[in-house]
């Protein structure tokens, strides 16, 4: 982690969240994604419903 500093006791899979904030996440995407996959694929799985229907429905943010 950056500068020795941990993201906090939220999160659950720090190092896929630095993973994520490497690659352009923000912080709550990034916060959202490691907890969710450190929850298991039942977890993963509604996530991923959620974000189809998001998509589906022309609601999802787009990436600039």
């Amino acid at each position: 982690m950056p500068g020795g500093k941990s993201p906090g006791p939220s999160i659950k899979k720090p190092d896929m969240y630095e993973d994520l904030k490497a690659e352009g996440y923000s912080k709550e995407k990034a916060a959202k994604i490691s907890n969710a996959s450190a929850q298991g694929p039942k977890r993963r799985h509604e996530m991923a419903k959620k974000a189809a229907a998001s998509r589906k429905r022309g609601t999802a943010r787009k990436k600039t």
